[in-house]
């Protein structure tokens, strides 16, 4: 049985979030959960919803967009991958299509710690200060983030 491990978020600076969770499995495990499409899919999104891919092409260079449901509500997310290094760094954009010209700077690093586990420690420069706030706001209501965690703990439980 996989523990869930909360997510620590901190403010770093004026427009920029860093946040820090540890996973039950080896950075590679975590790493391939967020480029490999069959993966990603599986825990992308607050529970009840899907993950529709249009392109996932999780390599230096390449480029995503992906439409999160649940019926009638739908929200689309697209961004480029600048830096792709298995199994230890990925650094994008993603922009949320119903706001543009807002898009989000974030880079991971995937670090093995002790006993097969990792930690995921992340770095998110937004393009305004409203912007900052509104993520950290979701981010601490357990919406954001945390919620897309939980649900890769389970999907590591049986991936591991």
């Amino acid at each position: 049985m996989t523990t869930s491990h909360p997510t620590l978020h901190a403010r770093v600076g004026e427009m920029s979030l860093s946040f820090s969770r540890e996973f039950d499995a080896p950075a590679a495990v975590v790493f391939r959960a967020h480029t490999e499409q069959s993966l990603f899919v599986q825990w992308m999104g607050p529970h009840g919803t899907t993950c529709q891919v249009d392109r996932f092409d999780a390599a230096t260079g390449g480029a995503f967009r992906y439409t999160i449901g649940a019926g009638a509500a739908t929200f689309t997310f697209f961004g480029s991958y600048h830096e792709v290094v298995a199994p230890h760094r990925i650094v994008h954009t993603w922009e949320f299509e119903g706001e543009p010209g807002r898009p989000t700077l974030e880079s991971l690093a995937f670090t093995d710690i002790t006993d097969g586990r990792c930690r995921l420690d992340g770095l998110s420069v937004y393009t305004s200060l409203e912007q900052c706030e509104e993520m950290l706001a979701l981010d601490q209501s357990g919406e954001g983030m945390d919620e897309n965690f939980g649900r890769l703990d389970q999907l590591l439980t049986s991936t591991s």
